[in-house]
């Protein structure tokens, strides 16, 4: 008999220093399968799209529009969102790197779209071929027409606890970065942890530091690799400290092409666990996930690293 079955995990009451409810913003179909060396078919990221929507989630990241050069894996982003059938009630948001791909965004009509930039003049020089202040040149006037367009722009913020080049993070390096997205426009900003080295004091740290600064946990989500183990006490502290939007990719998926040392993101479904333990409200269907993941497992010919996959599924 398995752990569903006999009513676990136990659903205990919120405690009152948690959100009553958390938006899980899943970005395995993008940063979750933007990693992978084969290409996976069209088919199967449309029907991995239909099952995660039926499970409940309401925010799928569903593709970018990167130079196929840079990430192969997704050259087939107009082919899929041309096909993709939008469930009511569901937003398919997709990433955005400049100007040409905001073309093809408003192209594909597309009404939410995600830009990034990093905390740290190494990570933007390898991931965006660009020095740390370039990059919001770059950026800053995409924002601007993406909402000019009626678009919804959100800001992802990479190395924001740790740098395999440069090593840790001056907090008030990130909050300035992340000050210069959102005043560009961007209506929230998600905190990532692209290496999977941060820990719950430095969480709480760049929370604080941020308050500091003027901005609210309204404004912020966070996005956690699980490299050390730490995504979920990481996802915890932002948690206790009133952030309510957090990223995660179904079945651990994902990776990141231009930082070795990055490793799968916090799973959906040991998020979903988590939250139900703690009485926070969600929205999905931990058995569809789990279903979900193991079947989009199945397509990539190897086990998902989710835990609670794992022990369910197994």
């Amino acid at each position: 008999m398995g752990a569903r079955e006999v009513g676990l995990p136990e659903r205990l009451p919120r405690s009152g220093d948690l959100p009553a409810e958390v938006t899980i913003w899943e970005v395995g179909p993008r940063d979750g399968l933007q990693n992978e060396a084969a290409t996976v078919p069209v088919d199967v990221k449309l029907e991995f799209l239909d099952r995660l929507a039926r499970g409940g989630l309401t925010m799928l990241e569903a593709t970018s529009f990167v130079h196929p050069k840079w990430v192969p894996q997704l050259a087939d982003a107009e082919e899929l969102l041309a096909r993709l059938e939008r469930r009511p009630g569901v937003r398919y948001p997709v990433l955005v790197p400049n100007a040409r791909g905001l073309d093809r965004a408003v192209d594909a009509g597309i009404a939410d779209i995600a830009v990034f930039a990093s905390a740290t003049e190494a990570f933007a020089r390898r991931n965006l071929n660009s020095t740390y202040d370039e990059q919001f040149s770059m950026f800053e006037p995409v924002v601007t027409r993406a909402r000019d367009e009626g678009m919804a722009v959100r800001g992802y913020l990479s190395m924001c606890f740790g740098d395999p080049w440069e090593g840790a993070v001056d907090p008030a390096r990130v909050v300035a970065a992340g000050k210069r997205l959102l005043d560009a426009g961007c209506w929230q900003l998600s905190l990532g942890d692209t290496i999977g080295v941060a820990t719950p004091g430095q969480v709480d740290r760049l929370v604080d530091a941020f308050a500091a600064a003027g901005v609210g946990v309204d404004a912020l989500a966070v996005h956690f690799h699980d490299t050390y183990g730490q995504a979920l006490s990481n996802t915890l502290a932002a948690l206790r400290r009133g952030v309510a939007t957090v990223d995660a990719s179904a079945g651990g998926l994902g990776g990141c092409p231009y930082a070795e040392s990055a490793t799968g993101n916090l799973a959906t479904e040991d998020l979903v666990w988590m939250l139900d333990g703690l009485g926070v409200q969600h929205g999905a269907e931990l058995d569809a996930l789990v279903a979900a993941s193991t079947w989009m497992a199945e397509q990539l010919g190897r086990p998902s690293p989710s835990r609670v996959v794992k022990a369910l599924a197994g």
